[in-house]
């Protein structure tokens, strides 16, 4: 019997710095990713966060699981800054975890270094263009 595509979450199980970003994706780990980013202690998951809508998606909930094993969790909004909400923001730092908005960009590149330093940071990159 023949098998169709089989289509999993999207998921590399493991830190790596981000290699590039741009074209509506990242790549990191040799590979490339079409579509937003979240980068945690357990790995970097796909997430269907948009530059119009930063802060969406059911995916950030697994932020949240994982928040006692990070201590900083970069917001890297789009293309701009963009003010956290209240209440993201405070759930947050009622979990321990300091959280930083800023652009994808200055994300990316902040994420780069702390995990170059061992650090214990997680982020949430929206796909820029």
């Amino acid at each position: 019997m023949v098998k169709g595509i089989e289509i999993r979450e999207a998921h590399f199980p493991g830190r790596a710095p981000i290699e590039a970003y741009g074209n509506g994706g990242f790549r990191f780990a040799g590979m490339s990713h079409r579509g937003s980013i979240l980068c945690l202690p357990s790995g970097i998951y796909g997430w269907d966060a948009t530059d119009e809508s930063p802060f969406a998606g059911e995916r950030l909930l697994k932020a949240f699981e994982e928040a006692g094993d990070f201590k900083f969790f970069l917001f890297g909004t789009g293309r701009e800054l963009r003010r956290l909400p209240k209440p993201l923001a405070e759930r947050f730092k009622s979990l321990g975890v300091s959280c930083d908005p800023m652009s994808t960009g200055a994300a990316v590149r902040t994420f780069n270094i702390m995990v170059g330093e061992e650090r214990p940071v997680a982020a949430a990159l929206v796909a820029v263009d």
